[in-house]
Parts: C-alpha cells; structure tokens; sequence
C-alpha cells in the first residue's frame, strides 16, 4: 500500500519576485531574483543543489531546462522542464519532492517562471497541439468560465443580481488583500459598487471578476525532512501533494453539471486522504487557490469542501474566507491581484503559506496558522489539470 509523502520532505527556503508589467526585467533576470532570494532564504550555495525543476509554460521561455541551468550556470546537474498548463509550479514541487522521498537525492531546487507582458499578449494564447484541441478553438477564458458562472447561477438557484454580488465580493476581498502586498501586480482596494458596475469582459464577469496577466518568478529549496533542522530553525513540512488530469468524462458526458470541476474535487479527496485531513473546513488554516476568475475562487470552495455545495453564497458573503475570517483565502490577493505569471504561480501560492507558517507575512499575518493549502488549475471547467498541496508546520 503506499505510503504517501507526508512528512517527508521540508521546505527550507523561498524568494519570489515583484509580481506585475516589468519592462525593465528579462525572464532569466526574474530567475536569478527569485533563485538569489532563494538561497539567501536557506543559507545555501550552489554546489549544494542535486536536481532542479524548472516550470514554465510557453516557448518563449524555452523548451527545456536549459534555460534554468544556462541562466544560473548551474554545474551540469539534472533540470527537468515542467509544463501542466497553469498548475505548472505545482507540478515542480510534486517532482521534486517524490525524488527527494525516493532518496535519490538530498537537495533540490524548484523555479517557476513566466515573462509575458512585453511578448504580444493582451491574454493567455491557445498553444495546445492538435491532440489536445478537444474545445471548440474560438473559446476564451473569460467565455467558458462565464459559462461557468451562469449554469451555477442557474443550478443553485440565484438570481442574476444575487450571483453578480457573489462574484463582486470575491474580488473585493482580494483587492482588500492584495494592496497589503508589497509584491502585488494590483495593489489596490477597490469598492463592491465598481466592481459590480465595472465594464463586462463576459457576462457575468465583469474587469474585476478577471485576472490580469503578469510577469514573475518563485523559487523554492526543498530537503528530507530530516534534515531541514540542519539549515533552518522553522522549515516547513509537505503534508501533500497531487495532480488530477481530467479523464475525458467531464467533457463528452451530459450529466456533467458545469457547476463544479471534478478535476479539483478529486485532487483534494486524494490529498486529504494523504495527509490525514478529516474535516477541511475547519483543519486547513489558509488557502491560496487558482482565482483565474472569481467563479473559479467560488466553486473552488465548494470543490474542496470548504463550503457545502451550493452555499458557497454565505460563507462569501459572511467573511468566512476574509483575512480574518474562520478560513482566510488568498492572503496575498491570488491571482486576481498579486497577479497570474503562469509558469509561477503555484510556487507563488506556496511562497506564501510559507511566509505564514513562519509568522513572516507581515500586515496580512494570519493568527497562528498550522497548515496551508494551495489549489492550482490550468485550463477549462470541463477539461482541466488541477495540483493540490498542503503544507505545515
């Protein structure tokens, strides 16, 4: 039976860039910014590092892991290039740690990294090859997850103006978070009325229920657990780690309700179960989720049994997911605000349960937390790959 990764590998040091339209920065300087704040973090040099996963999506920025090793100039050590649509950062923590628990090495360096801004694009570009193309290929973002919107509007029941307040009160609360980010791409508040009244992307979406585009980098350096306390007084522990790729059945089967992704509901059964989480809602101490939108954020809460199906509605609107709320979610801001460089984000959501699982998050310090969760999902409701982790003291 296996035994799972709980436990066995620490996380001993983190840098992450300035998220947010960096003109004056290349993509290999992002790296070497979140690599330097990195080490810094861990009291490491370079000839202590065994393996590197390098995440980033588009060519751009290389189809290998060249790129990460020719920019480091990293001693001809392995660097394994990952790539899983949006929840590519996670995808590099689950490589590196499963090696480290394997024993196959003691020290690993994980780097998500992606440069768009000053590339061309006003949006995510559709690069699937021909294989994957099983969505209609004149889809958006903001048009399938709209869809998204309107069917869990319409399957639980609320009104247009109920639902638009729903959304409008996600944002809210990560634009209230985000402008306490000296990192954030969007660091300002902004009142429910304009994002409610704010010019629509996709009906119901509106400019403020999207997130933007951002350039960045997040870093990581990750040991057997029993030797985190070599480096570090307050490493912090994986309790979990998995991928779920959709199946195809969301897709082509009609009684798929569009209401949910299936393929974060099963992600988060399987990390529960491995590390040992019983009850979610009130053993998980923060989330850092995958708010491509704010539809996205509000099924998510649902899809990982933070809020019972359907009623999301109350906990959003109560403040149960505020900063000081029963579970605080998106203490950073989340994409929405800190900002979406794809190949960086999950170790973004990451950089910051680890900041406060350390106490080190400043004015956005959560009281006491003891396990942190990330959700990080790349793709569309119906045909995603969704990576869990849960991390903790």
């Amino acid at each position: 039976m296996a035994e799972g990764i709980k436990d066995k590998v620490a996380i001993i040091g983190m840098g992450c860039t300035k998220f947010g339209e960096l003109w004056d920065k290349s993509g290999p300087d992002l790296i070497v910014d979140a690599y330097l704040e990195c080490m810094q973090d861990a009291g490491m040099e370079m000839k202590d590092i065994d393996a590197a996963w390098f995440s980033t999506l588009y060519p751009m920025q290389g189809l290998s892991g060249i790129q990460l090793a020719q920019t480091l100039h990293l001693p001809y050590i392995p660097v394994t290039h990952v790539e899983n649509l949006c929840a590519s950062g996670t995808e590099a923590i689950r490589g590196a740690t499963y090696a480290l628990a394997s024993g196959a090495i003691d020290v690993a360096l994980c780097v998500g990294m992606e440069k768009l801004k000053d590339v061309g694009y006003g949006g995510l570009p559709d690069m699937r090859p021909p294989s994957e193309q099983y969505w209609a290929p004149n889809a958006s973002g903001p048009g399938v997850y709209a869809m998204m919107a309107t069917r869990y509007f319409s399957v639980y029941g609320l009104s247009p103006e109920e639902g638009k307040k729903m959304l409008a009160r996600v944002s809210w609360k990560s634009h209230q978070n985000g402008a306490k980010h000296p990192k954030a791409h969007l660091k300002k508040a902004i009142e429910l009325d304009a994002i409610i009244n704010a010019p629509i992307i996709a009906w119901p979406l509106g400019l403020f229920d999207c997130c933007g585009v951002s350039d960045g980098a997040a870093a990581a350096i990750l040991v057997r657990t029993a030797d985190a306390k070599k480096f570090r007084k307050d490493p912090v522990l994986i309790k979990g780690c998995t991928i779920a790729a959709a199946s195809g059945e969301d897709m082509w089967y009609t009684d798929y309700d569009y209401a949910h992704a299936e393929t974060g509901f099963r992600a988060g059964q399987r990390v529960y179960k491995e590390a040992g989480i019983k009850n979610p809602r009130e053993e998980i101490s923060m989330a850092e989720v995958h708010d491509c939108f704010s539809i996205t954020e509000a099924v998510t809460m649902e899809d990982l049994q933070f809020s019972p199906r359907g009623k999301v509605k109350e906990d959003i609107e109560s403040g149960f997911f505020d900063l000081t709320g029963g579970l605080p979610v998106q203490p950073d801001g989340g994409l929405k605000c800190f900002g979406h460089p794809i190949g960086a984000s999950g170790l973004r959501m990451i950089y910051e349960c680890y900041k406060q699982l350390q106490g080190k998050a400043g004015d956005r310090q959560i009281k006491d937390p003891k396990l942190g969760l990330t959700h990080n999902m790349g793709g569309y409701p119906p045909w995603s790959v969704v990576g869990v982790a849960i991390v903790g003291n």
